[in-house]
């Protein structure tokens, strides 16, 4: 049984409807613009297998292989930058970051 791609690209919309939601509503907090940013590219990797699936090609698979290798590697580098930022100010929130200087 197959699920039409319609479906998938409604999920998917509503998906990154959310994601976009939460970067910009929680604009102030860098962990949460982070984690609107993972189900933004969740929604796109689940546009590309669905894709793929209904065309009967493997490239939307791969690409969705990518995705998931450019979030980790975004997750770590990201964990990395609020933990030293926390470590600097003492917050995550992002109105305190707001100047250049050291």
């Amino acid at each position: 049984m197959s699920i039409p791609l319609e479906h998938v690209i409604i999920l998917a919309s509503l998906l990154f409807a959310m994601g976009l939601g939460c970067t910009v509503a929680w604009r102030s907090n860098v962990i949460m613009m982070l984690i609107g940013i993972e189900i933004m590219l969740n929604a796109v990797m689940l546009v590309f297998v669905g894709a793929s699936a209904r065309w009967g090609v493997a490239d939307g698979q791969l690409f969705a292989l990518l995705i998931m290798a450019l979030t980790s590697a975004e997750v770590s580098l990201a964990l990395a930058m609020v933990v030293y930022l926390h470590r600097r100010k003492k917050t995550v929130n992002t109105d305190v970051f707001d100047s250049m200087k050291g």
